[in-house]
């Protein structure tokens, strides 16, 4: 199942953007993050296949959803203006965004090309 973040939970395991100007990532593996709303309905597309991508990539990629009308600050510090926008972020790189209900087979060729994970 895909991790509900909070601002505190965000800081510590993804980024801790108060403390880095540089982006920094705290997490030992890939992750994928979800910026969505309940009222959405792409984001009601999207939270399915989700939930496939984080038991198939269990161990392998870190799964999170950040609830935006909750979190506002964390929407408001990576710019998301349309929701569902999804984060990639490799261990090693620079993060990258897609916006949109993306179908499962593109995620996963940018879990495989961005990612670097089979």
């Amino acid at each position: 199942m895909p991790v509900q973040l909070t601002k505190e939970t965000f800081l510590e395991k993804v980024f801790n953007y108060e403390e880095n100007k540089e982006w920094k990532f705290e997490g030992d593996k890939p992750a994928i993050i979800d910026f969505y709303a309940d009222w959405c309905g792409p984001c009601k597309m999207v939270a399915p296949i989700m939930e496939e991508l984080a038991q198939e990539y269990d161990g392998k990629i870190d799964v999170y959803k950040i609830n935006t009308d909750e979190q506002q600050e964390l929407a408001g510090a990576f710019g998301i203006q349309s929701i569902p926008s999804i984060l990639f972020i490799p261990v090693d790189e620079q993060p990258q965004m897609a916006a949109g209900a993306l179908p499962k087979e593109t995620f996963k060729k940018v879990i495989s090309d961005v990612l670097k994970v089979e």
